[in-house]
């Protein structure tokens, strides 16, 4: 468990067709995520400025632990600019595989960040396939996203651009099995992301009793508010990327204030 007190913000850079976007999660399809955009896919900002930019931003203000996503295919030019601007200072998930993992690491991501690639055709969890993830990239270089949909009796893992449900129910149980194979977790809450309308704080309160290993949560968060939520249902061990509400991506929320908050803690 990770012994500092304080949740932080964490930085984002979500790729959707080579540029820096913020789509509404529950909106996305394989067809979305793909070079062609689809009439249903909901997108609340597409900058004007390359992913590099976001790169350089987040080293100039000494931020760890973003995380860069790839949202289907066309964004691996992009990636790879981003990871060149701040080496050693992001994550990088969206296609992670054994064949690519190590390429990524070698292009300067502190980790890669799996999830679809962990399950079959059918929705199964695969443990071997974890194995050879963790053969590929380290324990200490890998994060497991697990998506969180919710549903009448707790939350479910998501994948394929989250449409799919998977066989993996999220609860303490299965953080403490697969916490023995990644360095940390990375929790979408699957039905809020994008909206800007407020957190999932069951999901926070549980994150924060659950979890042993450091984890970030995304969905929902608007403001300063949020971060200080977080902090008190997690005790501090929970960390926050806030998206779409951000300024430099178009929302209300300042980005320095963020900055601001993580020197304050």
């Amino acid at each position: 468990m990770s012994s500092r007190p304080h949740t932080l913000f964490r930085p984002c850079i979500d790729l959707h067709e080579g540029k820096v976007k913020q789509i509404v999660g529950s909106t996305l399809s394989e067809g979305s995520a793909g070079v062609s955009p689809v009439p249903d896919l909901k997108t609340n900002f597409v900058s004007d400025k390359p992913a590099r930019w976001f790169a350089e931003l987040y080293k100039k203000d000494a931020l760890s632990g973003g995380h860069v996503i790839m949202l289907g295919k066309g964004n691996d030019t992009a990636a790879r600019e981003a990871l060149a601007a701040y080496p050693g200072g992001l994550q990088v998930g969206g296609g992670i595989n054994p064949g690519n993992a190590r390429l990524w690491l070698d292009h300067g991501a502190t980790h890669v960040i799996v999830t679809s690639w962990l399950f079959d055709g059918c929705a199964k969890f695969q443990q071997s396939k974890l194995e050879d993830m963790v053969k590929a990239a380290g324990v200490e270089r890998l994060v497991i996203d697990l998506s969180c949909k919710a549903t009448r009796d707790g939350w479910v893992v998501a994948m394929n651009c989250w449409q799919t449900l998977t066989d993996l129910f999220v609860d303490k149980d299965l953080l403490a099995r697969l916490a023995p194979f990644c360095d940390e977790f990375l929790i979408h809450a699957v039905d809020v992301e994008g909206k800007c309308q407020g957190i999932d704080e069951a999901l926070v309160r549980c994150l924060g009793v659950w979890c042993d290993k450091p984890v970030t949560y995304a969905g929902g968060a608007r403001d300063l508010n949020d971060l200080a939520r977080v902090q008190q249902l997690s005790a501090g061990k929970v960390d926050v990327t806030i998206g779409s509400a951000l300024d430099v991506f178009g929302g209300e929320t300042s980005y320095k204030d963020c900055v601001a908050f993580n020197r304050r803690s």
